[in-house]
């Protein structure tokens, strides 16, 4: 029970700095409005950081469904608790997209249009394109996870690992993020999309439900072929 509840809290911080940070760039009338991807993506990879930090006082710190099915695929984490993992990651999420409503609440007012609102919530592509938005969410999540899973063989000093980890999802923020958005965590995605749908937030438009299941399925696709790619990998070592 305690790693559930650090998985749900940890997400929840995670969302709502990352969110946050997203939020406050693209909403109307905030004093961080316009400052670009660089922002963003700096601040996401500082949400992940301290995210990881604070859940890992009481659990892995997968903090992200694609991760820890991963780690399941290869025999690192028991298959036996990916469902309640993967059910507090999302509602760690959506409880963040929460919080992020209500600390943005008069921007939603001033923000008309609707697209832009969504995306304080979840991602969007560039350009719409099934399968290479599919591929491309795939490809960074594998990253990602093989980032994650060489961790312990490069015998990191304690306490680093997250500050790793916050790096990577910033590097494929600038390298791969740009034509998706980059989920690379269907929870992160999926949670707040949700909320966007329920929460009475002015201005909003559509959900966008036909995108909904890229970055679900591709950053859980990318997730497991990473982790089986680095577990081939070794074997060759």
């Amino acid at each position: 029970m305690n790693a559930l509840i650090g998985e749900f809290f940890g997400t929840m911080i995670l969302v709502l700095l990352g969110d946050g940070v997203v939020a406050g760039n693209i909403l109307h009338k905030t004093k961080e409005e316009g400052t670009g991807w660089t922002a963003i993506v700096l601040g996401w990879g500082i949400a992940v950081t301290i995210a990881v930090y604070i859940a890992g006082l009481v659990c892995p710190g997968h903090l992200n469904p694609a991760v820890t099915i991963a780690l399941a695929a290869a025999g690192m984490f028991p298959v036996e608790q990916v469902p309640g993992f993967v059910i507090a990651q999302t509602l760690g999420a959506a409880a963040g997209a929460i919080l992020v409503w209500l600390h943005y609440y008069p921007h939603w007012k001033e923000t008309k249009d609707a697209p832009t609102i969504l995306g304080c919530f979840s991602t969007a592509p560039a350009i719409r394109h099934t399968w290479s938005n599919v591929l491309d969410e795939a490809l960074g999540t594998a990253v990602l996870v093989i980032c994650v899973m060489a961790l312990g063989p490069n015998n990191l000093a304690s306490g680093l690992g997250p500050i790793v980890v916050g790096l990577v999802v910033i590097v494929v923020g600038f390298s791969l993020g740009a034509t998706t958005g980059y989920a690379i965590n269907p929870a992160r995605d999926l949670g707040p999309r949700i909320m966007h749908a329920i929460l009475p937030i002015a201005n909003k438009g559509d959900s966008d439900w036909g995108y909904a299941w890229i970055p679900v399925v591709g950053p859980i696709v990318g997730g497991v072929a990473g982790a089986l790619l680095y577990q081939a990998f070794l074997t060759l070592m």
